[in-house]
């Protein structure tokens, strides 16, 4: 839009000003951050014409911005989500310039939150505050909300969603929290995995023990949650958990073709993205597939016994692993939580016993091909890039998506803006200015498109 080209300095300066606030959802400390980051939105908001209120959960959890712009009864109503808080960024010392100093090099932003999601949910937002600028009005009714807790697995969004449901309610919604296929190329995401994450307890004798005294005949449990999780998920990559794979299936051969086609170089790929010397996993799928289509088992974490220098030789009590499970459309998070524990409970060593914590868990979420917002988001991509956008899944999992898809039934398109190089999570996290205004134009596009959208 011509509004957002004449603009883009002040929208890139807003956007420095949030990037600029700390708001990290998993460390405490950082609480009166998250608050003033939903704060300095929610005024931005209502300064662009869109209403917006900073929600307090009463329960606790950081806070949600919910704002709405009422057009027209007889509009459709589209739903714009993001998310305001960040990862750590630690480790410090790996960031060229600090991470909450956001600094511009060339066409980057460099700062903890440029791309996820701060970068990508501002582009959202700046094409709503477009459209009223310069035309007056929106073409349809708008509902915004974004939540301070996607970093941190939190339930604020989700209790909200429960307690007001009709706030979230929309015939369509627009998430900007993926990618660029590659430069140049948008992506339309037609599902995303779910997640299951646990947390496994192994406990053995009451108390540490010398391994010189009672090596031999005190169990381990270092090694039992070794033995069970190395029989969870062998190196070929197939999880063994029972009934793990009965309700996966395989993607459509129009999707199959599709992702063939697609400009992936797999050398390249393990060379610059992995940094392996290997892309081990299932016997028989591509390498696409096993990032889009198949589940996953992998263990994030051990902790126990002994591990700072020097030697003790200790027999540990108690040892805990992290574990997660990424699910494929149709997997039930409840029956893969329960296989588990079935599966631990049959591999379980003599003296060990297991306590299984479930962390957080979301369903996965698949739009059909051919639905009529995703066909709009295809079109307003389009609009935007001056090319079709490929068609693909998305390997991540994001709670918010599985709210909107399975609690509220509101059909969401899923896309992004941010560059495959962008460190999501890492050191020197960066996001490509041009993709900003990228971004604000197909965002503006698509409310266009909704616009001809049946209620619902």
């Amino acid at each position: 839009m011509e509004h957002a080209r004449r603009h883009h300095a002040s929208f890139v300066a807003d956007l420095l000003a949030w990037l600029r606030i700390p708001s990290v959802s998993t460390q405490p400390e950082h609480a009166a951050d998250c608050d003033a980051a939903a704060r300095w939105l929610a005024e931005r908001l209502t300064a662009f014409g869109v209403p917006a209120e900073v929600v307090v959960p009463a329960a606790g959890g950081h806070p949600l911005v919910v704002a709405a712009r009422e057009e027209d009864p007889a509009l459709p109503t589209v739903l714009l989500y993001g998310h305001y808080d960040v990862q750590p960024a630690e480790p410090l010392a790996e960031w060229t310039t600090p991470p909450f100093q956001p600094a511009v090099r060339g066409e980057d932003v460099f700062a903890r939150g440029a791309n996820d999601d701060k970068g990508q949910c501002w582009a959202s937002l700046c094409a709503a505050a477009s459209w009223i600028a310069a035309e007056g009005r929106l073409p349809v009714n708008l509902r915004v909300v974004v939540e301070g807790e996607e970093e941190c697995g939190g339930r604020v969004l989700s209790d909200f969603a429960a307690a007001e449901p009709e706030r979230l309610r929309a015939d369509a919604a627009w998430v900007a929290d993926a990618g660029l296929f590659a430069p140049g190329i948008p992506a339309l995401y037609t599902a995303t995995r779910g997640i299951v994450y646990l947390e496994l307890e192994a406990q053995g004798a009451r108390a540490d023990l010398h391994s010189g005294m009672y090596g031999g005949v005190a169990p381990n449990p270092l090694l039992a949650l070794c033995h069970v999780l190395a029989a969870c998920k062998p190196w070929n990559g197939a999880v063994t958990l029972p009934g793990f794979y009965e309700r996966v299936r395989r993607p459509s051969a129009e999707e199959l073709a599709g992702w063939a086609a697609l400009p992936f170089d797999e050398a390249a790929y393990q060379r610059e993205d992995v940094q392996a010397p290997a892309l081990p996993g299932e016997h028989g799928f591509t390498v696409l597939e096993r990032l889009w289509a198949r589940p996953t088992f992998e263990v994030h974490g051990i902790a126990g016994g002994f591990v700072a220098p020097g030697s003790k030789t200790v027999i540990p009590a108690q040892a805990t692993a992290k574990v997660s499970m990424r699910l494929v459309p149709d997997q039930d998070p409840e029956v893969v939580v329960r296989a588990f524990e079935e599966r631990i409970n049959f591999l379980r060593p003599e003296g060990i016993t297991f306590v299984v914590r479930v962390l957080e868990t979301a369903p996965p979420v698949q739009l059909p091909l051919g639905h009529p917002v995703l066909e709009a988001g295809k079109r307003a991509l389009a609009a935007a890039f001056g090319r079709e956008p490929v068609v693909i899944r998305s390997g991540v999992s994001l709670p918010a998506l599985s709210l909107l898809a399975h609690r509220l039934r509101v059909p969401t398109v899923m896309t992004g803006f941010g560059l495959p190089d962008d460190r999501l999570h890492a050191p020197n996290e960066k996001f490509h200015l041009p993709n900003l205004q990228a971004g604000i134009a197909a965002t503006a596009a698509f409310l266009r498109e909704c616009a001809a959208l049946p209620r619902t």
